[in-house]
């Protein structure tokens, strides 16, 4: 087994390894270990079980099999694997945006009283965005925002989304039609790049990939463009703008990130997954006065809520709540045996949760219909009984407290603050309510660019070391740095989302962090967040009339796991951003593919990815993306 020191860069998290190993509990880490050596044709994506023929495999460079039994070549099944990659992406994080879109609807219509618009500014904002009159009673324009929301859904139409329509700057969407236009003319087929609707694009993508179907690997991947589009432009930015509605559109607030914010005296509930509806009510409910005197009763101080992973960001950004740590802290957390309830709703939750929480005396609590876990105390979640489940769920935590093991308790006394919540409201105001003062710092020379950092934690990198690595050389580079998700989280604990981490930038990102009062690092959200910097790109291209791949402008995603992570990558590309990526992608049995994917989508899209397993070399190639942009646009 490898050291502590070679799994994390996270100092916390190497404390609580060491402790792991030292008492054999099982961590991630060693399941890894037991998978090696992997699977080399599923690393190359050269494996399919699309039919019953099958299980196939292509052998690109021995004397094993060139097709699959159907006939299918390399470059079918390395397109048609990512295509569904794409679609499971856009679905998760889709779906995520259909539960708020509902609520809204269902608030509007006072139908479920439990929640209530908490931003009206916002609702009328994007109400005016989509055309709907913003003057009128709130319920009114929440019900017409929450209609068209869900009719970009499911609508059967050829138009695209009402959200992408009304969110994408002018040329990027000028961008797209003629691209349709152009590959019409050129090849007599119909390629779609722009989404009719979120759900269709899924459907489209799973139809296409059954045996017999779609065998062109351009034609599967502009269809995975597309998807991608539906979620980036559609289902993401819909979860974003209409959670902001209903639970507060974030602005600067200081907190406390990693394994330290748990507290030995009080009663601690972890709530670990991406959707906020429960999170929040949680969080309300267990400052009720009587929760905490039953919690005092029990021989606790208080109830102790953090968050891990993205409903950590989500209640981070919205209600200062600390957070414990990224996904691969999430096994970490349960090994401090300080947890009386890890309460879990969708994604990113490794079902070797439960087993771990065993271990020790924590109820692990499963709350959605669409995540079940073998062993988990399942508590189901109903909106409109929202308070009343959220307190039987902190009532649960607060009767455990007395199960705590003291002799079992063993945790890091580390946590950083972090400044955090720059929704693209909170940046505007920071910038005196335009980007003109951010387009003036960049045409100036002042920084570079802006680099976008997203993505999860991969156990197969270090953990925390490309996320932090990468976002330190840029900032020396000169280049500010946004992102979302556990990039966010790992700066936050890195200690870079401190105003005076601005001492370790370039002379420039430092003059604009002290003239603006901001971190070096933006904290941006979760990982559905990440159409913020898709409606702040637009911002600055229809500010300067310009299309989003003239910016100069490049993101990455150093240790993605997920396929959520795919379809945020290619919706970057196509809308005109280059991506890095590490570890790479299970294309690399397919020239052809991995051709399109890094050299032809640039002509076609404005974007393209890259992969590099070093953070320098990586920010290094990031640095002559952006210069190459700003040379382009005439800034030298």
């Amino acid at each position: 087994m490898k050291k502590p020191q070679e799994l994390s860069f996270d100092q916390a998290a190497v404390f609580q390894i060491s402790h792991a190993q030292r008492t054999g509990l099982e961590l991630i880490w060693d399941r890894l270990e037991a998978q090696e050596p992997q699977c080399g044709f599923g690393t190359l994506g050269l494996c399919c079980r699309h039919c019953v023929m099958g299980p196939c495999r292509i052998d690109p460079l021995g004397d094993g099999p060139k097709k699959g039994v159907c006939g299918a070549t390399a470059d079918t099944l390395v397109a048609r694997h990512l295509c569904r990659m794409i679609a499971a992406g856009a679905a998760a994080h889709s779906d995520h945006g259909r539960r708020p879109a509902i609520l809204l609807k269902e608030v509007a219509l006072g139908e479920n009283s439990a929640y209530t618009i908490k931003d009206e500014e916002k609702l009328r904002a994007v109400a005016a965005r989509l055309g709907i009159s913003p003057e009128g009673e709130v319920s009114q324009v929440a019900l017409a925002v929450a209609e068209v929301a869900l009719s970009d859904f499911g609508k059967q139409d050829t138009r695209p989304l009402r959200f992408l329509e009304a969110y994408a700057p002018k040329k990027r969407l000028e961008h797209w039609q003629k691209l349709e236009e152009k590959l019409l003319a050129q090849t007599g087929a119909l390629f779609g790049v722009l989404p009719r609707s979120i759900d269709r694009e899924v459907v489209d993508i799973m139809h296409r990939t059954t045996m017999g179907m779609d065998h062109d690997p351009a034609s599967l991947l502009l269809q995975g463009v597309r998807c991608a589009l539906s979620d980036g432009w559609g289902g993401s930015l819909i979860a974003t703008e209409i959670q902001d509605i209903l639970f507060g559109t974030p602005y600067p607030r200081k907190v406390r990130a990693n394994l330290g914010v748990l507290k030995e005296e009080a009663v601690n509930i972890v709530v670990h997954g991406h959707e906020p509806v429960l999170s929040e009510m949680i969080v309300q409910v267990a400052q009720e006065e009587e929760l905490v005197k039953m919690a005092r009763e029990m021989g606790a101080e208080g109830i102790n809520v953090v968050g891990l992973c993205c409903t950590g960001n989500e209640i981070l950004l919205r209600q200062g709540v600390p957070v414990a740590g990224n996904e691969l802290h999430s096994e970490l957390v349960l090994t401090t045996g300080l947890c009386e309830a890890m309460v879990v709703d969708v994604q990113c939750i490794y079902p070797a949760l439960p087993r771990l929480a065993q271990c020790f005396h924590t109820k692990f609590i499963s709350t959605s219909d669409q995540a079940k876990f073998p062993g988990a105390v399942h508590i189901q979640f109903f909106e409109e009984k929202a308070a009343e489940v959220a307190r039987a769920i902190v009532r649960l935590a607060v009767e455990n407290f007395k199960n705590r093991d003291p002799q079992k308790v063993h945790y890091p006394r580390i946590a950083e603050e972090a400044l955090v919540g720059f929704s693209v409201e909170a940046l505007l105001k920071a910038l005196g309510g335009s980007v003109k003062p951010l387009v003036d710092a960049i045409a100036q020379g002042v920084i570079k660019g802006v680099a976008g950092i997203v993505g999860c934690n991969n156990p197969k990198v270090r953990q925390d070391y490309f996320l932090v690595s990468l976002c330190r050389e840029l900032l020396k580079r000169d280049i500010l740095v946004v992102g979302t998700g556990c990039w966010a989280i790992a700066a936050a604990k890195a200690g870079l989302m401190k105003p005076e981490a601005a001492a370790e930038a370039g002379p420039g990102v430092k003059r604009l962090c002290e003239t603006l009062g901001i971190p070096p690092a933006l904290h941006m959200g979760s990982c559905v967040d990440c159409s913020r910097m898709l409606v702040l790109l637009g911002a600055v291209a229809d500010h300067l009339s310009c299309d989003i791949s003239d910016l100069p402008v490049a993101g990455s995603a150093p240790e993605w796991t997920t396929e959520k992570a795919v379809s945020i990558g290619t919706y970057f590309v196509a809308s005109g951003v280059p991506v890095h990526l590490w570890p790479a992608p299970p294309v690399l049995g397919s020239p052809a593919v991995t051709k399109l994917l890094t050299q032809e989508l640039d002509s076609l899209l404005g974007g393209f990815f890259f992969v590099e397993e070093e953070p320098a070399k990586a920010a290094r190639k990031m640095e002559e993306v952006i210069l190459a942009r700003r040379k382009k646009l005439g800034l030298g």
